[in-house]
């Protein structure tokens, strides 16, 4: 996705670069704060609008990053050290066996709408994840067996066979928790039980959101918090330098953060991501069906370089769909080294006419730029066709597998799953591949690290895809704004610790 995030894991999607952005900023009184101490406003500027506000029917990174955790909540979630802790659940009991979940839910718990918040509806939300989800990544809880309410405060899911990946995959979307009253107009009007609800939502522009005032937790700080959308990072720049936004979620132009130098009135934050920025290969036709071909392609490109021109150096070499914050993570960028002549040979002198489809994203077509140019150098000619993201990505790219390369930002957390699908865009087809997912998921902690790391190689061996390098996550906020996330390693933007000194 995870992403497309095209933020998915196994089997999802992937995408997007920026989480959410925010509207005009500044102290203001246009927030519903009950609860609040004092009405305080925050905004946040991203250059990815959601198509609709519907995560469950709509691939991308964009809604989650805005929804998930701030709007809705799961029984669990991942803190800023990607450790599973409790959410919705106060706490959760696994059967010696590894197959029986029981969850203890926190009392007095309401949607937005009103309606409490039962094991009713963990049963309801868990299901239709079966039954009504539209995304490729719902399979990831297909080794639920059953889902049953103990009593209104005890939830027992039972899984097929043991799963290291089930409680994982419930801090993300799939794990949201949905009012049995709510679900009518998932596009436009969520209901969740987080600390914040939808306020206004100006399509083209901003999305608003406004603190819960009945929310069961700690209240947040803020008032509201508004994602303001731009189209180009120079405009979002200028409207952090002008007042108009107060942080700039996802630097997209990082060659410009020299304009943030200043500490009295800036801060930059630099962490890691889950996001792998990868040079997708259509295995499933012709040239990218010959291993050859793809290995060709990797050994054409000096990825350091390309860090360096297109990404002004930020982000991290990986070679692989695995970050270094997984266990299962080697460092792969060895593999393939730079090697034009080494690309050739494998060519055996013939020459590809190819198009390069990509999202019209400040990271992809920065990338695209330096591909091409690299892979023209070993006989590949690329054209280079931006589509408007989400919408014509998502439909030519994701959905129809009309290309042959595109780039984009898978960032998803633990999404090398998503190889294991051969209807997937990418169109791999390795069944040795989804035999180790498969065993690594049932395993042992240890058997789970080992069979991930040769799942990992298989799929470089394969030259499957290549990673052209680990999104960072960088933001640029004014002095005084805390509580930003230093990582970006969950599919949510949290706003949940913002506040404004």
């Amino acid at each position: 996705m995870r992403r497309i995030g095209i933020w998915i894991a196994a089997g999802g999607l992937l995408l997007v670069t920026a989480a959410c952005g925010g509207g005009s900023g500044g102290d203001g009184g246009d927030g519903g704060g009950g609860g609040t101490p004092k009405s305080q406003t925050l905004s946040v500027g991203a250059v990815a609008e959601p198509a609709n506000l519907d995560f469950t029917s709509t691939e991308g990174a964009a809604i989650p990053q805005a929804l998930l955790v701030n709007v809705y909540e799961g029984l669990v979630k991942l803190d800023q050290e990607g450790e599973i802790v409790p959410l919705l659940a106060e706490k959760w009991d696994v059967s010696g066996d590894r197959k029986t979940y029981t969850f203890t839910l926190r009392k007095n718990v309401k949607f937005s709408s009103g309606a409490p918040f039962t094991a009713d509806d963990v049963v309801f939300s868990l299901g239709r994840v079966a039954s009504d989800w539209k995304l490729k990544i719902k399979t990831q809880l297909d080794v639920i067996d059953k889902v049953e309410k103990k009593d209104d405060s005890t939830a027992v899911v039972t899984l097929k066979q043991p799963s290291n990946g089930f409680l994982y995959s419930m801090t993300s979307r799939l794990g949201a928790m949905f009012s049995r009253t709510g679900v009518a107009d998932l596009a436009s009007k969520p209901v969740g039980t987080g600390p914040y609800v939808l306020g206004s939502w100006r399509r083209g522009d901003s999305l608003k959101l406004d603190a819960n005032p009945s929310y069961w937790g700690a209240k947040p700080a803020l008032s509201s918090v508004t994602l303001k959308y731009f189209k180009d990072a120079t405009a979002m720049n200028n409207a952090l330098l002008t007042g108009g936004i107060d942080v700039i979620s996802s630097v997209q132009a990082p060659e410009s953060l020299q304009q943030f130098a200043d500490p009295n009135r800036f801060e930059t934050i630099e962490g890691t991501t889950n996001g792998e920025v990868v040079l997708s290969m259509n295995n499933g036709r012709p040239p990218f069906d010959d291993k050859q071909v793809r290995q060709a392609v990797r050994h054409a490109i000096d990825h350091k370089a390309l860090l360096d021109t297109a990404w002004a150096g930020r982000g991290q070499l990986i070679g692989s769909m695995v970050p270094p914050t997984d266990p299962w993570y080697e460092d792969r960028t060895g593999d393939y080294p730079y090697d034009p002549a080494k690309a050739k040979e494998l060519l055996g002198g013939k020459t590809f006419n190819v198009k390069m489809r990509i999202p019209n994203l400040p990271y992809a077509v920065n990338s695209a730029q330096v591909v091409k140019s690299q892979l023209a150098q070993v006989g590949i000619t690329a054209e280079i066709e931006p589509l408007e993201f989400p919408a014509r990505w998502l439909d030519q790219v994701f959905t129809k597998g009309d290309y042959d390369l595109s780039i984009i930002n898978h960032v998803e957390p633990r999404d090398m799953g998503i190889f294991a699908d051969k209807s997937y865009y990418f169109r791999y087809d390795n069944p040795e591949f989804g035999k180790l997912l498969a065993s690594a998921d049932a395993g042992t902690e240890q058997e789970q690290t080992d069979d991930l790391k040769q799942a990992a190689e298989l799929l470089s061996d394969d030259a499957a895809a290549d990673w052209l390098f680990l999104f960072p996550n960088l933001i640029v906020a004014k002095k005084g704004v805390t509580g930003l996330p230093k990582n970006a390693i969950s599919e949510s933007f949290d706003f949940t610790a913002l506040a404004k000194q």
